[in-house]
């Protein structure tokens, strides 16, 4: 029932563990605990619940953060990955490329402008992230392109792969899925 998005031991291990007094009042207090506790555990497992994913390369240089992607249509054969990415070294480093379970290449591009026409084109030296700085990879600039995937990106699903920076390694990572069309990695509130 835990979902890989909980950081520590799993809620209803630690509940599990726990020993119980029998007087009446803490028996009462331990069964609101114990509820409380399944309750979050059972939303934490629910797609788009828990989203707070976060990863940090082994040399704890990079910290990824809100891994998204869109939902594509049938034989769609390209998606775009969307992160936040912040350089936490001393040392630039520079994100080269990636991989998806589902696409046979994914590569860094960019979106920009060029005389009045939207244009995209492939990052061929990669993305440079200087110390201490933050990018946003999100729909309209800079971003990851899964290209040729196999099969639709389905919302509410996760996509793995692996981003690989120049110093920092490959990073294992998931992109949760959103609808067709989101604009943000931010689940819709009513």
């Amino acid at each position: 029932m835990c979902g890989t998005t909980v950081r520590g031991p799993c809620p209803l291990a630690i509940v599990a563990s726990l020993t119980f007094e029998t007087t009446p009042m803490t028996v009462t207090l331990s069964r609101r605990f114990v509820l409380a506790i399944a309750a979050l555990s059972a939303l934490t497992s629910v797609p788009g619940f828990a989203q707070a994913h976060e990863t940090l390369s082994k040399d704890g240089t990079i910290l990824i953060q809100n891994l998204w992607t869109r939902a594509t249509p049938n034989g769609a054969k390209v998606a775009g990955g969307f992160i936040t990415i912040t350089n936490k070294g001393t040392a630039p480093d520079r994100l080269v490329g990636g991989s998806a379970a589902l696409a046979a290449r994914v590569e860094v591009h960019e979106m920009g402008m060029d005389s009045g026409v939207m244009k995209m084109r492939e990052l061929q030296k990669g993305l440079e992230i200087k110390p201490g700085e933050t990018i946003e990879l999100k729909p309209g600039g800079y971003h990851m392109m899964l290209m040729d995937i196999k099969e639709p990106v389905v919302e509410g699903g996760k996509v793995e792969g692996t981003l690989v920076f120049e110093k920092a390694g490959t990073i294992e990572i998931y992109y949760h899925v959103r609808a067709l069309g989101a604009i943000s990695g931010e689940m819709h509130k009513h």
